[in-house]
């Protein structure tokens, strides 16, 4: 059996905490001896209720005029976002590419032979990087990533048409034993 302090209405529901009425923390009531009473700490009941905004509060003084909103004109020279500069960076996405090949073709083109499809792939790439960072400097770079793709790319050729001939060569003659 549970009991509100403040308005002493009683309770029988062992889940019931709070008074259904004001809310306050029900206690618990003693009916056998040896059982112990609630042991919380009693609830403090403030005169006033809290006021965040009182009215006679002085407002302090203005320190800036506000802020106004000025729109701006819809042809503005510093486009939408504002006056930000905005600075491109050069397109070297070619390049990149013909280096990923090239790397690919050296690293996983050993199996099933997969660097035929990727090293003349990293060769065409890198050589149409470096015709248009010939071509406009300004707009595109990368030309070391091109070469490094070209240069991958070649190497893996070269080591499978060797390892090709070596395979053949072994195959023309039987024992050399």
């Amino acid at each position: 059996m549970k009991q509100c302090p403040r308005c002493k209405q009683s309770y029988s529901d062992a889940n019931l905490n709070f008074c259904l009425e004001d809310g306050e923390l029900l206690m618990v009531m003693q009916e056998q001896p040896g059982r112990y009473a609630d042991d919380s700490p009693p609830t403090v009941l403030l005169e006033q209720s809290r006021r965040t905004n009182p009215s006679n509060w002085q407002a302090p003084p203005p320190s800036a005029p506000p802020a106004q909103w000025q729109p701006q004109a819809i042809n503005a020279p510093q486009g939408q976002f504002g006056g930000f500069p905005m600075v491109v960076s050069p397109n070297q996405t070619l390049a990149i590419v013909s280096l990923g090949l090239g790397i690919g073709s050296i690293t996983i083109g050993w199996c099933c032979s997969l660097g035929l499809l990727l090293a003349p792939g990293a060769i065409v790439t890198g050589l149409i990087a470096m015709s248009q960072i010939k071509k406009d400097p300004a707009k595109y770079t990368g030309r070391g990533l091109a070469i490094g793709g070209i240069v991958t790319a070649a190497i893996y050729l070269a080591f499978y048409i060797l390892l090709i001939v070596i395979w053949g060569l072994s195959a023309l003659i039987p024992n050399l034993s």
